[in-house]
């Protein structure tokens, strides 16, 4: 129903580009750093598969660069945040730079303060102002969005809430900003319509009531969790004796959420949703629900400052 399991391990790794306890993919990864490349140096159209090839797209730095210049680039924080992103990052600058030396000055899920690396690069300098941009775009991405659930996080902390994403996230990203929320102490929700159940009101209109879409979900697919939408105290109660597993409080004040959760007597797991607000958190988390879902997290996060300060050699 809510997946959490999967957190980045908060020691820093020997290798900046291991992917292991991230959960992503490393196809889905490969995949995502071809597709960035791409779009920053071809326009889309598939990278070369040589690297100096790919790198002689950079006009600029084709221009101004000599070929075997090498040099250092630091990625730097300039803001304080919660990191994340960075094996991606790294694997951006080892896909122009194979020959290149990385190393780790952070591991995702790290608090760090303007100022810190992150990353170190030693390689060939125009391959590394090629994968510039393409290495910013991720971590800062993702960083804003560990960034910012970390801040819900520390808002309920000591309540037992949990802080959850929704799918509301950048098409094609999805992996990637749900990681991020991970990074940033939060869980996952669901990743898509595939693995649970979740009946709203215009389910329940198709359907003609709430118990009736949640049997005709039981009988279709019995082994997924079923969630419903409850816009009052009564939906609530309907939804929890039709069976559902987890019920969604939606656009409800704390004082009928607390009412609400009473009113389940924990026979199902309970979320507020809807309109939820940083400042208002905690009092939400401590009307007893167990999670509080926030959309903001992966569609309104603003980008943690990231920047590739250069030494050349």
């Amino acid at each position: 129903m809510v997946s959490g399991a999967l957190r980045p391990d908060p020691a820093p790794r020997r290798d900046p580009r291991d992917l292991t306890g991230t959960g992503l993919d490393e196809a889905w990864v490969t995949d995502l750093v071809e597709r960035t490349l791409a779009e920053d140096l071809t326009g889309g159209t598939p990278l070369p598969h040589a690297p100096d090839q790919a790198v002689a797209h950079d006009v600029t730095s084709a221009a101004t660069v000599p070929a075997t210049q090498r040099g250092t680039a630091d990625l730097v924080a300039r803001a304080d945040g919660v990191v994340a992103g960075l094996p991606v990052a790294a694997r951006v600058f080892a896909r122009l730079a194979p020959s290149a030396t990385l190393v780790a000055g952070a591991a995702d899920g790290d608090r760090v303060r303007r100022g810190d690396v992150l990353l170190t690069v030693t390689g060939y300098v125009r391959a590394l102002l090629a994968a510039e941009r393409s290495a910013l775009n991720i971590a800062s991405r993702a960083s804003g969005i560990a960034t910012s659930t970390r801040a819900w996080v520390d808002a309920v902390e000591g309540t037992g809430a949990v802080v959850l994403d929704t799918r509301k996230t950048t098409p094609l990203l999805r992996p990637l900003e749900k990681y991020a929320v991970r990074c940033g102490g939060g869980s996952n929700k669901r990743m898509g319509l595939y693995d649970v159940a979740m009946v709203k009101d215009n389910h329940v209109a198709a359907a003609g009531s709430v118990a009736a879409a949640v049997a005709a979900v039981r009988e279709r697919a019995p082994q997924v969790p079923v969630q419903v939408e409850a816009d009052t105290v009564a939906q609530a109660v309907e939804a929890v004796e039709a069976g559902a597993d987890f019920l969604l409080l939606d656009n409800m004040p704390p004082d009928v959420l607390r009412e609400a959760v009473v009113a389940v007597g924990g026979r199902a797991r309970t979320e507020a949703t809807g309109g939820l607000t940083l400042a208002g958190a905690r009092a939400v988390a401590g009307t007893g629900v167990d999670y509080l879902s926030v959309g903001a997290l992966t569609h309104s996060s603003p980008i943690l400052d990231l920047a590739l300060d250069l030494r050349t050699a």
